[in-house]
């Protein structure tokens, strides 16, 4: 029974470092129309842990994932060069019905 436990947590713990935070922008809302929720991954999450997640933290059935790495751009600041970090984005497909409320929180 203590094993079950176990492993139950170290579930839960990665599941927290796979789902970080929502993605809220005026085209990740316009999704959540159509029942899409935004989140932000790291680069090396799959579709099926992703989905794993986001059903057990959030309590709801997911439909689909679809995944997007987003490039980091080159800036420039005070005539230094940087790169930003590349981003991957997961946006959720939920079934007819599920919702996740990820606007209030701060």
């Amino acid at each position: 029974m203590a094993a079950k436990k176990k492993t139950e947590a170290a579930a839960a713990e990665w599941m927290y470092e796979i789902i970080s935070h929502p993605v809220v922008t005026e085209k990740s809302t316009m999704g959540s129309e159509h029942g899409q929720v935004t989140f932000c991954v790291p680069l090396s999450a799959s579709k099926p842990r992703i989905k794993t997640a986001v059903e057990t933290l959030f309590k709801v059935k997911v439909k689909g994932v679809n995944t997007l790495v987003q490039k980091g751009k080159t800036k420039r600041f005070k005539g230094i060069q940087a790169r930003r970090k590349d981003v991957k984005k997961a946006i959720v497909s939920l079934e007819e019905g599920q919702t996740i409320d990820v606007g209030t929180g701060i």
